[in-house]
C-alpha cells in the first residue's frame, strides 16, 4: 500500500510540475500579445479606463500573520513559484470582462485562495490559483485547475454564478466560494458564521476598501461590486 501510494503522489506531483511548466509558457505567450497591444490600449481617461487599474498591492510573506499564509497541505516540492500579478493580468482582465466582475475582485481572491501560486493545494483538495474544488472543475469544464488561465476563467465563471445566486449580494457569494452555497443557504441569509470563512470573507472585503458587516449585531451583508464599472471602487458604501 505504501509504495502504490508512493507511485500515486509521484504521478501527481509530476502532473503537476508539467501543468505549472505549460502555464509558464502561456503566460510568456500572453505578456508578449499584451505588451504588443499596449500602443493601442484606451486613454486612461476614457470609459475602458477600468481595466487599467493599479494592481492590488502584492501580498506579504506567509509568516506575515496577515491571513495569506499558504495552504499547510500544500504539496512543498513542486517547482511553483508565486506568479506575478502583471503576468497574469491578461487572463483576469479577460475573465472580468466575460463575466461582468471587477478584476481586482479576482485579483483580491487570489490572494486569500492562493497567494499567486498556480500549484496550491489545500488540505480539502481545492486545487490552483483559484483554489477549485475537483467537482466543481468537472462541472466548470476545467480540465488543468493547475493552468493559470483555466483557474482563472472557472473561478470567475463560478463566482458569477454565486453572484448572481445571492442577487449581487457579494459577502454571501464569497462566503458561498469559501464555505459552499448550502452553507450559506442553511444560515439564512448571512455569511456563516464559520471562522474560516468569516476571515476569508472580511479578508477579501477589506481588500476591496468595502467595511465587512457586523453579523453580531445583525447587519445586512454588504451588496454587490460594479459590473465593468469605470469607478476602482465598488459602488456599495463602507457601512457606518
Amino acid at each position: 500500500m505504501e509504495a502504490a501510494a508512493l507511485k500515486q503522489r509521484d504521478g501527481t506531483l509530476a502532473a503537476m510540475q508539467k501543468s505549472v511548466d505549460q502555464q509558464k509558457a502561456a503566460i510568456a505567450a500572453a505578456m508578449a500579445a499584451s505588451i504588443g497591444k499596449q500602443g493601442q490600449a484606451p486613454n486612461p481617461g476614457g470609459k475602458d479606463a477600468f481595466f487599467i487599474l493599479a494592481p492590488l498591492s502584492p501580498p506579504p510573506a506567509a509568516n506575515a500573520g496577515s491571513g495569506l499564509a499558504l495552504p499547510e497541505s500544500q504539496i512543498a516540492d513542486v517547482d511553483c513559484d508565486a506568479v506575478p500579478e502583471t503576468s497574469v493580468a491578461p487572463f483576469l482582465l479577460e475573465a472580468a470582462q466575460r463575466e461582468g466582475l471587477e478584476p481586482r475582485l479576482l485579483t483580491a481572491v487570489i490572494q486569500q485562495e492562493s497567494a499567486f501560486r498556480p500549484c496550491a493545494v489545500s488540505d480539502k483538495g481545492a486545487q490552483g490559483l483559484m483554489q477549485l474544488m475537483p467537482d466543481t472543475s468537472a462541472r466548470l469544464t476545467v480540465k488543468d485547475p493547475f493552468d493559470a488561465k483555466q483557474s482563472i476563467d472557472g473561478g470567475a465563471k463560478y463566482l458569477k454564478e454565486l453572484m448572481t445566486r445571492y442577487s449581487g449580494n457579494l459577502a454571501l457569494a464569497l462566503g458561498a466560494y469559501n464555505a459552499g452555497p448550502d452553507k450559506v443557504d442553511q444560515a439564512g441569509g448571512i455569511v456563516p458564521n464559520i471562522p474560516e470563512t468569516t476571515s476569508y470573507v472580511n479578508g477579501i472585503l477589506t481588500k476591496l476598501g468595502i467595511k465587512p458587516p457586523d453579523a453580531a449585531a445583525g447587519a445586512a451583508p454588504v451588496g454587490p461590486v460594479a459590473a465593468a464599472s469605470t469607478d476602482p471602487v465598488p459602488p456599495t458604501p463602507p457601512q457606518q
